[in-house]
C-alpha cells in the first residue's frame, strides 16, 4: 500500500509538472496570432517556446509510461475508454510540433499563415480536451466488470462531454491561455509584452469564473474537507497572479500561475484518492490496490526514479536558466538583416 500511494503521488507530479510547463506552450501557441500582428513578432512568440516545448512533452511521456507500469489497468481501462480523445490530443500535438518546424522552411506568407493556424488550433485542442479528460476521471465513468473479472469502460466519447466535463474543459483551456499570457510577458520586450499583460487580466478573470465553478462542484462531489482548502489555497494563488501582473511584476506573475496549476492539479488528486477511475456505476472502480502491479515492479521503478529524476530536473532547469534572456520583435528583425547583410557581402 505504501508503495502503490507513493506512485500515485509520483504520476500527481508528473501531471503537475507537464500541466505548469506544457500549459504555458499551449497558451503561447493559443494566443499567437493575437499578440503577434507581423512575422518578426510571431517569430518572437515562437522563439520562447523554441528550447523548451519538446522538453516540457517529456513530462507527458514519462506520466504515461508510469501510470502504464504501475498501474497497468488504470491505463488500460484510461487509454481504452479515452481513446478517441487522446487520439486528437496525439494528433494535435504532433501536427503543433511540426507547425513549429515547418512554417519557416518556405517564405510564402500564405504558407506561414496555415502553419500558424494550425498551430494556433493544436494548441487549442489539447488543452480544451486535458480538462474534459480529467474532470470526467474525478466524477467517475460507466465501468463494467466482464465474466473474465476485467474492468473496462463502458461508454463512448460523448459520454465524456457531460456538463461537468465540458466544465472542466474551460477551465484548463482558459487556464493555459492565461499561463501562456503571463509566460510571453515574462519573456518578450515592446509591444508583444504589453499586448501580453493586457489579456492577462481579462482572460485571468474569466478563467476564475469557471475555476471557482468547478472546484466548488467537485468539491461537493467528493466531499472531503481538505479539497475545499486547497480549492481556496488556490484561489489566493490565481489572485496574487492576477495581482502581480497588474504590478507588472511578471517572474512573480508567473510564479503564483504556476502554483495555481500544481495547486489545482493537486486538489484532483486528492479528491481522487485513492480510487484511479471512480464507477459510475456502483462501488466496483478502479482504486490504488486493485489496478496496481506488482510489489517488486513498484520496488525496482522506485529505485530508477530516486536516481534518475533529479538528473531530469537538473537538466531541464539548466535549459531554462540558459534561455532566460526576453526577445523581442526587434531583435528578429536585426538578425534577419545582418544575415542577409553577410550574403551581400
Amino acid at each position: 500500500m505504501t508503495l502503490q500511494t507513493l506512485w500515485f503521488i509520483l504520476i500527481a507530479v508528473l501531471w503537475i509538472g507537464y500541466f505548469v510547463l506544457e500549459g504555458f506552450d499551449f497558451g503561447v501557441g493559443i494566443l499567437l496570432r493575437t499578440v503577434a500582428k507581423t512575422q518578426a513578432e510571431r517569430r518572437a512568440v515562437l522563439t520562447t517556446l523554441g528550447p523548451v516545448w519538446d522538453g516540457n512533452e517529456v513530462w507527458l511521456l514519462v506520466a504515461g509510461g508510469a501510470t502504464f507500469a504501475a498501474f497497468p489497468e488504470w491505463y488500460a481501462t484510461l487509454f481504452s475508454g479515452f481513446y478517441l480523445p487522446l487520439f486528437l490530443i496525439l494528433v494535435a500535438l504532433i501536427i503543433r510540433g511540426v507547425g513549429f518546424e515547418y512554417r519557416s522552411k518556405y517564405g510564402r506568407e500564405s504558407w506561414r499563415s496555415r502553419w500558424d493556424t494550425a498551430i494556433v488550433i493544436s494548441s487549442a485542442l489539447p488543452a480544451l480536451l486535458w480538462g474534459v479528460a480529467f474532470a470526467n476521471i474525478v466524477r467517475g465513468v460507466p465501468l463494467l466488470r466482464d465474466s473474465h473479472g476485467v474492468i473496462h469502460y463502458d461508454g463512448g466519447f460523448f459520454n465524456l462531454l457531460n456538463p461537468f466535463g465540458l466544465l472542466g474543459g474551460l477551465v484548463t483551456l482558459s487556464l493555459f491561455t492565461t499561463h501562456g499570457a503571463i509566460f510571453l510577458a515574462l519573456k518578450t520586450d515592446g509591444v508583444i509584452r504589453e499586448r501580453a499583460n493586457a489579456l492577462v487580466t481579462k482572460l485571468g478573470l474569466a478563467a476564475a469564473v469557471f475555476a471557482v465553478a468547478f472546484l466548488v462542484w467537485a468539491s461537493s462531489l467528493v466531499n472531503k474537507p481538505l479539497v475545499w482548502v486547497l480549492s481556496a489555497v488556490t484561489a489566493v494563488c490565481w489572485l496574487a497572479a492576477l495581482g502581480m501582473n497588474l504590478k507588472t511584476r511578471e517572474g512573480w506573475a508567473f510564479i503564483f500561475s504556476s502554483l495555481t496549476l500544481a495547486l489545482a492539479v493537486t486538489t484532483l488528486f486528492f479528491a481522487l484518492y485513492p480510487n484511479v477511475m471512480p464507477n459510475l456505476n456502483g462501488p466496483d472502480g478502479l482504486t490504488i490496490t486493485n489496478a496496481s502491479s506488482t510489489h517488486y515492479t513498484l520496488t525496482i521503478m522506485t529505485w530508477v526514479a530516486v536516481v534518475m529524476t533529479p538528473l531530469v530536473l537538473i537538466y531541464q532547469g539548466w535549459t531554462y536558466w540558459v534561455f532566460r534572456k526576453r526577445v523581442s520583435a526587434t531583435q528578429i528583425m536585426d538578425a534577419e538583416k545582418g544575415v542577409l547583410d553577410t550574403v551581400n557581402l
